[in-house]
């Protein structure tokens, strides 16, 4: 082997130009970046939405509309069959407002409004936020008793 026969292991040299090393590179001077300005410049970070100093899309569109998070809600609602259906199948004699949370009936931030939808034939106590005058008719018909929570 002689000096001359010498090459570089495969894939160690890098086949590219490397800039910024003195005009004889062919890209010294200003090592591709364009003449002044602030691309130019070390440092340099574009801002997030930055359209070249044209007004940014989120800025052009019309702002509209307000979610307030005081906001009164409308009650979800359970009909009195749902609820004679939910005692049979668990066999409850009373319904709180947690055993419908605990079960995700309900969300803990939900109003609860029971209404006279399908009979009820079960003495339930029942627990909700309000009630309507055909499910309280029907409910205290049948025995129970509906307890109202603010």
């Amino acid at each position: 082997m002689e000096l001359h026969e010498l090459k570089p292991a495969k894939g160690s040299v890098k086949n590219r130009k490397r800039i910024a090393r003195g005009e004889g590179s062919g890209k010294g001077g200003t090592a591709t970046r364009g003449h002044k300005g602030a691309k130019s410049r070390s440092g340099y970070k574009r801002k997030r939405n930055f359209e070249g100093g044209q007004m940014p899309l989120q800025m052009r569109l019309p702002k509209r509309g307000f979610n307030t998070p005081n906001k009164k809600q409308d009650p979800v609602v359970l009909n009195i069959g749902q609820l004679q259906s939910l005692s049979e199948k668990y066999g409850l004699k009373e319904i709180s407002l947690d055993w419908l949370k605990e079960r995700r009936i309900i969300r803990k931030t939900d109003v609860l409004k029971i209404l006279g939808k399908g009979t009820v034939s079960a003495s339930l106590k029942i627990e909700a936020h309000a009630a309507s005058e055909s499910a309280t008719k029907a409910i205290e018909a049948a025995g129970g008793a509906i307890q109202i929570v603010q």
